[in-house]
């Protein structure tokens, strides 16, 4: 897809198709109503006749209207007008491009950015219609032998920005928008790919690959005897009921101050989760494909990075690995040492996440960070608390998670901070070992990150659990690419920090 910004009036645009948005009670934009005065009133004619009410997601598209350049005009649906949010605005792009790609447009002058959002710039607007373009137009059909809606019309879309003075900021913002839909797309290709193919090898080809693609950009894969001598007994023991080998993968784009500490991302890598010993029920098994969504997020934010050549030192980290029933597998009671140097009671194989995690957390110290976030689907009671629309944040260190929190919203990607209380971390207690896996039915959410806090405590760490938003169920199963937006967006901010 080709993007680009241009300034200019839409009754000028010698184009196939120009999109307006029309409000709800029938109000129209500016771009509509210039529209509406070059053609002496023929919009508002065919409103006033009930053509088009404005309901959010509402389309009319008009032919040969008069006095103006374009071929066809579409008129889109926005809501109320004093309602126009972030998600109307993402709803509004995605439906320019769906309807216009299913009739065979091949081009439009998109008027959408120039509605105003509240709180959000030009820039801001373009990058977030590129990547809601990009993301209506997602397809993943590459394993069927019959490939279906490959004709893909819609290859240029220009965004109309208010001034030219604001032209540079736009096509900054075209360029970050699709360094953001690839890795977006990256993610939701490798979770979206099953797990006789994306296996623990699968993603370290990957990251190699963007060593290979990418200036500055440096991989380093750790193999099952190189993380036996560092001592990462709990990882490890996840591992042993798989015959595809463990990997630990770490990514290094290091684009600010040598002496800048980096920001380290520490991404869940289960590329199967069959429960183990502790098997899972087999209804909707095949979803656990998605249990290593967290690093194809690591894998998708560090590619954007590399992408926009950021200047800021960043470093992604993947334990990957199966979690398989097997006669070596780990069996609920043992008791494994982690690289930290703490004992861990195995009560339940299906709580492997955090097993996986700690040994990466512990490892991620050797980097000094600055931060270290960790992403993770990691456990079902956050889809019980929050539902599919948010995921649950939990860390040690306020300022960072406010920081998660506000970029979240201004990406549309939001988060919301659970309780990290010292009480739940009684649960944890075991009679044999330093702590167990699991802490009871009650707070699961709340004592999967209380497991991990107790291997973060030498630098400030946010736990991201992506077990509700990471993929969709039932009719549109497919994975979403949350939480790259989310974290991209915080990058950005640090990146503004700085200067």
């Amino acid at each position: 897809m080709e993007f680009s910004v241009k300034s200019g009036s839409p009754e000028k645009q010698r184009i196939s198709c120009v999109a307006v948005g029309v409000f709800d009670s029938r109000k129209l934009s500016l771009s509509a109503q210039i529209l509406d005065d070059s053609s002496d009133g023929f919009i508002s004619n065919l409103i006033r006749r009930g053509e088009c009410e404005g309901k959010l997601g509402q389309t009319l598209l008009l032919h040969n209207v008069p006095n103006t350049l374009c071929d066809r005009i579409l008129l889109i649906g926005c809501g109320r007008e004093k309602h126009f949010d972030i998600k109307a605005f993402q709803k509004a792009n995605h439906v320019v491009s769906t309807f216009l790609d299913d009739r065979g447009a091949t081009e439009v002058f998109s008027c959408i950015t120039e509605l105003n959002v509240k709180n959000r710039n030009s820039a801001w607007k373009v990058s977030h219609a590129v990547q809601a373009t990009e993301d209506s137009l997602y397809t993943f059909n590459q394993l069927k032998s019959k490939k279906e809606n490959t004709r893909r019309p819609l290859r240029k879309v220009i965004f109309s920005v208010p001034s030219r003075r604001e032209l540079p900021d736009g096509e900054q913002a075209v360029r970050e928008g699709m360094a953001i839909s690839s890795g977006i797309k990256l993610t939701r290709d490798l979770s979206n790919l099953p797990g006789n193919i994306c296996t623990p090898t699968y993603l370290a080809e990957v990251a190699k690959n963007l060593e290979i693609t990418h200036r500055g950009f440096k991989t380093e894969i750790l193999e099952e005897d190189d993380m036996e001598k560092l001592g990462m007994g709990s990882f490890l023991s996840v591992s042993r009921g798989s015959r595809q080998p463990a990997k630990l993968i770490s990514m290094q784009h290091m684009g600010g101050d040598k002496n800048q500490k980096p920001i380290v991302f520490v991404g869940k890598g289960v590329t199967f989760d069959s429960g183990g010993i502790s098997l899972k029920p087999g209804g909707a098994m095949d979803e656990m494909k998605y249990d290593m969504c967290g690093a194809a997020s690591v894998m998708g934010v560090m590619s954007a990075c590399a992408d926009l050549q950021l200047p800021y030192n960043i470093i992604g980290i993947i334990p990957a690995t199966e979690n398989m029933p097997d006669g070596l597998a780990t069996k609920p009671g043992d008791i494994v040492t982690s690289m930290s140097g703490l004992t861990v009671e195995v009560l339940n194989t299906d709580a492997e996440g955090r097993l996986i995690l700690c040994d990466a957390l512990t490892y991620a110290q050797k980097f000094d960070p600055d931060v270290v976030i960790d992403i993770a689907t990691l456990t079902g009671a956050c889809i019980v608390a929050l539902g599919s629309h948010t995921a649950g944040l939990l860390g040690n260190h306020n300022p960072l998670i406010n920081d998660l929190l506000n970029a979240g919203r201004d990406a549309g990607d939001r988060c919301w901070e659970l309780p990290l209380f010292d009480d739940y971390q009684q649960q944890l207690d075991s009679n044999f070992a330093d702590i167990a896996n699991i802490g009871g039915k009650e707070a699961g959410t709340i004592t999967a990150a209380c497991f991990l806090s107790r291997f973060t405590k030498k630098y400030h760490w946010a736990h991201l659990d992506i077990a509700g938003v990471a993929w969709n169920s039932g009719k549109n199963k497919g994975a979403t690419g949350r939480p790259l937006p989310l974290l991209m967006q915080y990058v950005f901010d640090r990146i503004a920090e700085t200067k």
